[in-house]
């Protein structure tokens, strides 16, 4: 599993961590890790078909500089993209997503990559507001109340996990206004 001190000291405080655009060549990175079953849970995706049409098009958005990657020693550890909307009423807003590499978790990689996609999104692409689409019991959620997202829709019993269980569907959103919503009031 890599450096054993790694987790005595934050990986993004290390001097080997860095954050550059995304390229092509990340996307078996990202395949690898939404082949995790324990990070695929997390998001839209159910097949390793999926999983490959899902990873192309979120690194596909590196040709409009829309995505970021965490690096540490020169290898990819995390990514983070903003999939921007073609339609012309819709610009001023996007989803969302984000993943870290379950080896490289609780370094400090989430919160880094939020922050610095949260501020490509506010200041180059200039977005009103930004949404990230999670389900119930993800640990990203308290990373992105700190940061702060809030919560705008929850959708009950959106995904079946198992037998008998079922996880809601929730949306965060973060608004660069200084209008605030949200279904808590927040």
């Amino acid at each position: 599993m890599g450096d054993n001190n790694i987790h005595a000291t934050r990986l993004v405080d290390q001097d080997d961590y860095d954050i550059r655009y995304t390229n092509q060549g990340d996307l078996p990175c990202l395949k690898k890790w939404l082949g995790y079953p324990e990070v695929r849970r997390w998001y839209p995706v159910s097949t390793d078909k999926d999983v490959g049409v899902m990873a192309k098009n979120w690194v596909g958005f590196c040709r409009y500089r829309a995505s970021l990657t965490a690096v540490y020693k020169g290898e990819p550890v995390g990514m983070a993209t903003l999939f921007l909307m073609p339609y012309r009423k819709l610009i001023h807003h996007c989803l969302t997503y984000f993943i870290v590499d379950p080896e490289r978790s609780r370094s400090g990689i989430g919160t880094s990559m939020l922050r610095n996609i949260t501020h490509l999104g506010k200041n180059y692409f200039r977005f009103e507001m930004m949404h990230i689409e999670l389900y119930e019991g993800c640990a990203a959620i308290s990373i992105m109340i700190k940061e702060g997202y809030y919560l705008v829709y929850r959708q009950e019993h959106f995904i079946k996990e198992g037998d008998d269980k079922y996880l809601a569907r929730m949306v965060y959103e973060i608004k660069f206004t200084s209008e605030k919503g949200g279904v808590d009031g927040a």
